[in-house]
């Protein structure tokens, strides 16, 4: 069973030799990092029936570009950092096309289309529901590092932010879902949840 560490770097290899035009260290690459891309984007979004579009058009755009990969960085990094970029493309573009349903309709349909019976369930509807009163920057932090497990220093990669700024956020959002689990459904300090009214931030 390979560390954290050692995966990544195993990853990360993948990422470099796929670059070189290995197509199985490319297959490699993917079956490593998709479900880490779908469950971010799914996170991101409160989309969960969307974020295979999302992963799909993520893999769309690392792919082609692994020959500039330097792996100066994780190669996990890389790629999600990617992803979130994708995930900001897809909102700018829905704020620019009228709108024609409502936020809370199309979330509420991907929840009713879970499948209730499954173990966990009620917890993670409270988790998403949850993530969505967020500030965004917070939000991203804290799926990264407390969601996904990942370490403070390579979440600060995929932000693009030091290290510090990742600690503070995820104070903070521990602060605010504490706050949301105390008082109920109307959001940090009673204001209205912020996904109602973006889902990223740039």
């Amino acid at each position: 069973m390979l560390s954290s560490t050692e995966r990544d770097t195993e990853i990360t290899g993948w990422a470099l030799a796929a670059g070189l035009g290995d197509e199985r260290a490319a297959e490699l690459f993917v079956g490593a990092t998709y479900d880490d891309v779908r469950r971010f984007v799914a996170h991101l979004t409160a989309d969960t029936r969307g974020a295979e579009d999302l992963t799909q058009e993520t893999y769309l755009r690392a792919l082609p570009s692994l020959r500039r990969f330097a792996g100066r960085s994780c190669a996990r990094s890389w790629l999600l950092a990617i992803a979130r970029r994708v995930v900001v493309d897809r909102y700018r573009r829905a704020s620019a096309r009228p709108r024609i349903a409502d936020t809370t309709d199309w979330l509420g349909a991907a929840d009713r289309a879970q499948p209730r019976q499954l173990p966990g369930f009620e917890e993670s509807v409270a988790l998403a529901d949850a993530l969505r009163a967020l500030e965004p920057g917070r939000r991203q932090a804290f799926v990264l590092t407390c969601v996904m497990g990942m370490p403070y220093a390579e979440a600060a990669d995929v932000l693009g932010c030091p290290v510090g700024t990742i600690r503070s956020r995820v104070a903070r959002a521990r602060r605010d879902l504490a706050a949301i689990w105390d008082g109920g459904s109307e959001g940090v300090d009673g204001r209205e949840p912020v996904g109602s009214r973006g889902v990223v931030a740039a």
